[in-house]
């Protein structure tokens, strides 16, 4: 199995500068190759964007085009190629129909003062250098210290690709490793348990364990609005604008930090206590479309932790379940299974016009995922979950309908 292992770089100024014409000749590379597969697009020729193609007449045309290509290594070329033969796959595809998601735009060219600086090795002699565990290898740069112990981290895996770039002024060497599989563990001992999430509350477990929202981007909003002001003051470009950028980028990285390492500490929890989770399906990319709650939600991260919850069952045995979003958990009574017909928001507690329950609204959600997560799963051939599309609304199913009886010639 494949793994990434994300360790911050310590570099001499020498190596900076390095690095910094590294990542700009991946920049020529990429901006150069797209330019001139547009420009034969544009003339009605067939052009082969491939990542073969592109390194095949690079090496034809390069001696003309960029004689100092040898200062730095042929890797950072050919991630660039990598990178837009990837970009323009998902864009033809998304074109074609055979790319589900968002529809992919056509790719912009990479700006010298916006873009991040990027490139990776993925051949050659790269990686942990043997005897010296705080230091990784990069061709024509040389040895560069780590602020880690690398070595331990990586352990007996095989790394088979390195990708170096900078990120609010730091930069950092993420390696993909290659694991040997292991035996999936047995599974922790806590039962199951229901999510619900929110914004008010982060987390909601049916147990009745809650936690809190930090609300990160809001505790840092008068800090983020003085940056924001200082860079809007300076001249773009000039030294000072570029620190005020820098102070501003060192700022945003502070709070997502944060969020990930709180996500890292709930996920961790929840993964090593209980043997079965359950979760909504949220869609979170319409939920950003109420613009009074889109920041307070994207601050939350719930497709971050939903991603650090699926590949962490896989290391500790629990078990995911992802409980159909149309499900109206908020609704329904988790004790005689009423569902009311409204329940605004600002309804905290539920009370059941049925049995008379009352129970806090984020526990109530919480017990009906658990229940609903832990029913047997029956797929049909829809691919919907046959235990709630009775409450789903008919327009929101799939479209693929069961073979009839009578279509079967029974």
């Amino acid at each position: 199995m494949y793994e990434a292992v994300k360790v911050a770089l310590d570099p001499t100024p020498r190596q900076e500068r390095l690095l910094e014409g590294h990542a700009g000749a991946a920049r020529f590379a990429y901006n150069l190759m797209l330019a001139r597969i547009q420009s034969q697009l544009a003339r009605g020729e067939k052009a082969d964007w491939t990542m073969y193609a592109q390194r095949r007449w690079w090496n034809e045309w390069k001696n003309e085009i960029a004689p100092w290509w040898a200062e730095y290594s042929k890797e950072a070329y050919n991630s660039a190629f990598e990178s837009l033969a990837a970009a323009l796959k998902n864009h033809f595809d998304s074109k074609a129909g055979r790319r589900k998601g968002k529809r992919m735009g056509w790719p912009r060219f990479k700006s010298k003062r916006r873009s991040m600086l990027r490139f990776a090795y993925t051949t050659g002699s790269f990686g942990l250098i043997g005897g010296d565990p705080k230091a990784l290898k990069l061709p024509r740069i040389g040895r560069v210290h780590c602020m880690e112990n690398i070595a331990r981290r990586v352990g007996a895996a095989k790394v088979v690709r390195m990708s170096v770039g900078r990120r609010a002024g730091r930069w950092y060497a993420s390696l993909t490793v290659e694991r040997e599989d292991k035996p999936v563990p047995c599974p922790p001992k806590g039962g199951s348990v229901g999510v619900d999430l929110g914004v008010k509350t982060l987390a909601a477990l049916s147990d009745g364990t809650v936690f809190d929202n930090p609300r990160l981007l809001k505790r840092a909003h008068r800090k983020l609005g003085k940056a924001q002001k200082t860079l809007s003051r300076r001249n773009e470009g000039s030294n000072r604008w570029k620190e005020a950028e820098l102070h501003l980028q060192r700022v945003h990285t502070h709070i997502a930090s944060q969020r990930r390492d709180g996500l890292n500490k709930l996920t961790t929890m929840l993964t090593k206590t209980y043997s079965h989770i359950s979760i909504e399906d949220l869609n979170v990319s319409g939920m950003v479309r109420n613009h009074s709650l889109a920041q307070a939600i994207s601050d939350c991260g719930f497709r971050e932790l939903r991603r650090q919850l699926e590949y962490k069952t896989a290391r500790t045995g629990a078990k995911l379940h992802v409980v159909n979003r149309w499900y109206p958990s908020s609704k329904t009574c988790s004790n005689c299974g009423t569902v009311k017909a409204k329940l605004s928001l600002n309804e905290r507690t539920y009370v059941c016009d049925a049995c008379g329950l009352g129970i806090d609204r984020d526990l109530n959600a919480a017990i009906n995922i658990n229940v609903a997560g832990s029913a047997p799963e029956t797929l049909n051939a829809r691919g919907g979950d046959a235990r709630h599309d009775r409450h789903a609304p008919a327009a929101q199913t799939p479209v693929k309908r069961e073979p009839s009886n009578a279509r079967q010639g029974v």
